[in-house]
């Protein structure tokens, strides 16, 4: 038996595999954040391909928490009709559906937007010099978490993942290299973990008991000054028993930085990560061959395999690697029955 194509429940999510699409910004929705019909055609066609999990690209809490003109929102009720669509057809095919709540923080890059930060640092010369958010604006946020959390349970959404990578608002308050407050939220790990914490806490009051919450991080920052696996091991534990169920790895995106990008190279954040905290991870990062996701899965590195571009490529990916690993994967019905 392959452990590639292994069952596994968290919760009361129960996935045929340990396929799981990664979040990728999508750039195809209008300029107020609703979806459009290429979503649902997007998304379902990885689930007619076999992944186990698909969780939709960044989607924003707020207005301002957009990446780019073009991202999905959450932030509104009436967001839920489109959002509710993708999940209903996606699920009709296989999969089960999760959704990445995020706010960029000082990485928005919608021009007509307030631009909000732990502290008021720009990524680069290319952005603007964020506002350093009052008490208020740290309310409002987390409040925003929360309804968005709420709107992903009244679509239908399996699972939920809480963005707090590649540099956005939740990893700005984590990173010593871009929090540099002075208050309860700045300073020691346990101040720098009190946003992430809060939004938590706040997402539990709304969000079902039996439905597992994913939590995003960049466990290298790749700067000196900054968080490593064993800072991100620390930031975790203090933070797990407020729901955190499933960690995804991730790396980099925190502040301009060189990185050695190689097959497998995030692979063993992930395992100082799996064993600092022993709670089940999702790992990847050009991790493209059958045979090479079922080594990190059969050796205890990992307990699933995130696939991004990969997928974006070739959405039937989980047919063929079942066919290189030997696994009899029963196809979708039409395809299974179709005369050739």
């Amino acid at each position: 038996m392959t452990k590639l194509f292994s069952n596994i429940k968290i919760k009361d999510l129960e996935l045929k595999n340990r396929i799981v699409m990664a979040p990728m910004c999508m750039v195809a929705a209008d300029e107020e954040g609703y979806a459009k019909d290429w979503h649902e055609i997007h998304y379902a066609s990885r689930a007619i391909g076999g992944t186990g999990l698909i969780i939709l690209e960044a989607t924003a809490v707020e207005s301002r928490g957009r990446i780019k003109e073009g991202d999905l929102g959450i932030w509104d009720d009436s967001h839920i009709e489109g959002l509710a669509r993708i999940v209903q057809s996606s699920k009709a095919l296989g999969a089960k559906v999760g959704i990445q709540l995020a706010h960029a923080g000082r990485k928005c890059e919608v021009k007509s937007e307030k631009i909000i930060a732990p502290s008021p640092i720009a990524f680069n010369d290319t952005y603007p010099t964020p506002e350093e958010m009052t008490i208020d604006d740290i309310k409002f946020v987390i409040n925003a978490f929360k309804e968005g959390a709420r709107r992903a349970n009244e679509a239908g959404f399996d699972t939920i993942e809480i963005h707090g990578a590649h540099g956005y608002l939740i990893n700005e308050f984590l990173s010593p290299l871009t929090n540099k407050r002075k208050d309860e939220y700045g300073g020691s790990i346990e101040n720098r973990v009190r946003f992430l914490r809060e939004i938590t806490q706040e997402i539990k009051t709304v969000w079902p008991e039996n439905k597992p919450i994913i939590l995003r991080v960049s466990a290298e920052e790749y700067v000196e000054d900054g968080n490593h696996p064993e800072d991100l091991v620390e930031i975790i534990n203090i933070v797990k028993d407020e729901g955190i169920d499933i960690i995804d790895i991730s790396s980099g995106g925190v502040v301009p930085a060189r990185i050695d990008v190689y097959p497998g190279y995030q692979i063993p954040f992930a395992e100082t990560i799996k064993k600092g905290t022993n709670l089940p991870i999702i790992a990847g990062g050009l991790v493209t061959e059958p045979d090479m996701a079922e080594e990190i899965l059969k050796n205890n590195r990992a307990d699933f395999i995130f696939l991004g571009r990969e997928l974006l490529r070739n959405p039937y990916w989980p047919l063929q690697a079942a066919s290189k690993l030997n696994y009899d994967m029963e196809w979708p019905y039409s395809y299974s029955r179709a005369k050739i």
